[in-house]
């Protein structure tokens, strides 16, 4: 069935109620393991149907933000949502509370209970009002973003839209599109920052509320980490200054050199990689597509299957169009066994990277779309992005089809890339361990600290107030998921860590590397972060070496990689 022909109805929130509370009794009163594993299973069917729904209205509403009857339609999930969240609570307790829990375990897994008791202590009765106002925030925060009408020479653009001119090779241009974005974000920072303190102090009202005497340790339990803590992010978090800032900071240099510009450089200037301008897609969308569908033929089997699946179901909204929210994300459509690609195409090489990066969570998903119970076809969240990430770097043989006779740029400029974003994104965690453990700050204090930070883990930007929104420490509002996914950015600098392991595999024997990638990826959220990696003989971003390892062999690849004829 294709996407558009996939019918959604507003569920009775009576009737859903009643159900649920059907199973959770005849869950209690089974006789058997028998009786006990048929409950289970029309569980899943259940909660596959409800949460097919709120997934098909909450595509749509970020396709149009503009449409009024899934604006409404998101408006009834997120207050919904919470209180049907309380009845999937009962479920989870009266499951783990059960006689039959060894014959579960046995045949699904003790991954289905581990998750369950970090799933129990996220949520009470007692926070359905922060949730559902937690809801209506970040819905909030979307909406403005996605009604940006941003001026740039005689037109306007939406943030997405603007994109390409900020990394336009004319510095006067690319500098001024930079300064017109800021200015959007500068205009509407009160906005911003109302939004986010609400959001600090809800969050911490639900943590202290659970008996947490805050939110992180329940932004965890959220998060759903179940093998590694606080301390062990720290670690990392300490190993990517040790480690990585220097290699990051040594690109950083070379392409001042290159530019003809004074290290440290300025936001714009940064965005730059080559005078001569960055790498571009040799082809519009329908040709990005185009040589996707030949780069996922020509994989494996398992993707040239799975990528037809998505184009003939219509499974990717790709376009930037006004009203569209921003982003780029990936979501499963349970009743039809199947993963949604939602994108902004922008003209730039991002548009590649989106339909490798978004499709290896698709294709994870479409591969492990027949487990049971449901909540083990997805591992954890840095589980998920490692899928992602490696994905991109297959995609390297097949980079000319994508760049044409921008490909040798395309490539440094992927794995510089995939190096930098690490202390950024590390920064970004950094960021909101300081925010909630101080959530009284200050607007002004909080962009105090996101600007000390930036000397610490990013010392190539140069702040100087040539564009105000970001050297005065407010560049953070622009990242979605401190607003809607506290504590969510460490995932992808733990999975990226993951995927410049694959990186080197690649290099050496591609074939051999993607056994190791269907061997990880075979695995869906059956197990651990942690165990899926060591199953799939892969090292642990919390090894201290496994970062040492990586940016010693990506250094030296850079420093060898022939940029000849390139300005």
């Amino acid at each position: 069935m294709k996407f558009s022909e996939m019918p959604y109805a507003r569920p009775d929130e009576a009737k859903v109620i009643e159900r649920m509370k059907e199973l959770i009794e005849s869950l209690k009163s089974a006789p058997d393991y028998a009786s006990a594993k048929k409950v289970f299973l029309d569980e899943q069917e259940f909660e596959k149907h409800t949460m097919t729904a709120s997934t098909l209205a909450e595509i749509r509403h970020t396709i149009n933000t503009k449409d009024a009857f899934y604006d409404e339609e998101v408006k009834f999930w997120n207050d919904f949502g919470p209180r049907l969240e309380e009845l999937f609570q009962e479920w989870t307790l009266a499951l783990l509370k059960s006689q039959f829990r060894p014959e579960f375990e046995a045949e699904y897994g003790k991954i289905v209970f581990l998750n369950a008791e970090i799933a129990l202590k996220t949520f009470s009765p007692e926070i359905i009002p922060e949730l559902q106002k937690e809801n209506d925030l970040t819905q909030e925060y979307e909406k403005l973003l996605a009604s940006a009408e941003i001026p740039f020479e005689g037109k306007t653009y939406t943030i997405s839209q603007l994109s390409p001119f900020k990394n336009d090779a004319d510095d006067a241009r690319r500098l001024a599109a930079w300064k017109a974005e800021g200015k959007w974000y500068k205009d509407h920072g009160k906005e911003l920052d109302e939004i986010y303190d609400k959001l600090v102090h809800l969050r911490d009202e639900m943590g202290k509320k659970l008996g947490y005497g805050g939110y992180t340790p329940l932004g965890y339990y959220r998060m759903g980490r179940n093998c590694y803590t606080k301390e062990d992010v720290e670690k990392f978090r300490a190993a990517v200054v040790k480690y990585l800032v220097p290699v990051a900071d040594g690109i950083y240099r070379e392409q001042a050199k290159r530019l003809g510009k004074t290290y440290p450089m300025s936001f714009a200037d940064n965005a730059l990689l080559f005078r001569s301008g960055n790498a571009k897609p040799a082809g519009d969308a329908d040709a990005i597509v185009a040589a996707a569908k030949r780069f996922y033929d020509e994989l494996s089997p398992e993707t040239s299957e799975f990528f037809h699946t998505m184009l003939d179901g219509e499974l990717m909204d790709l376009l930037s169009t006004e009203g569209k929210a921003g982003g780029g994300y990936c979501t499963s459509i349970y009743d039809y066994d199947v993963p949604f690609i939602f994108a902004n195409f922008n003209g730039t090489r991002d548009d590649v990277e989106t339909v490798t990066h978004e499709a290896g969570h698709a294709f994870a998903d479409w591969t492990n779309r027949h487990r049971i119970p449901i909540s083990t076809i997805w591992p954890s969240m840095e589980g998920c992005e490692v899928h992602s990430m490696s994905m991109e770097f297959f995609a390297w043989p097949w980079a000319k089809l994508f760049f044409g006779e921008d490909t040798r740029k395309f490539l440094y400029s992927h794995l510089a890339g995939a190096l930098t974003f690490i202390p950024y994104g590390t920064a970004v965690d950094h960021f909101q361990h300081l925010v909630f453990e101080n959530p009284d700050w200050t607007p002004a204090e909080r962009h105090a600290a996101w600007k000390k930070l930036l000397e610490l883990y990013m010392p190539w930007q140069r702040l100087d107030g040539e564009i105000p929104f970001y050297s005065e420490g407010e560049g953070w509002q622009r990242q979605h998921h401190i607003y809607s996914s506290p504590f969510y950015y460490i995932d992808y600098c733990l999975a990226q860590t993951v995927a410049l392991e694959f990186w080197a595999m690649i290099q050496k024997d591609r074939a051999n590397a993607w056994k190791y990638y269907m061997a990880y990826t075979l695995q869906g959220g059956s197990r651990t972060f942690t165990e899926l990696l060591e199953n799939a003989g892969l090292e642990s971003p919390f090894d201290e070496k496994c970062l040492f390892d990586v940016c010693a062999e990506a250094k030296k690849f850079l420093e060898n990689y022939d940029l000849t004829g390139i300005e």
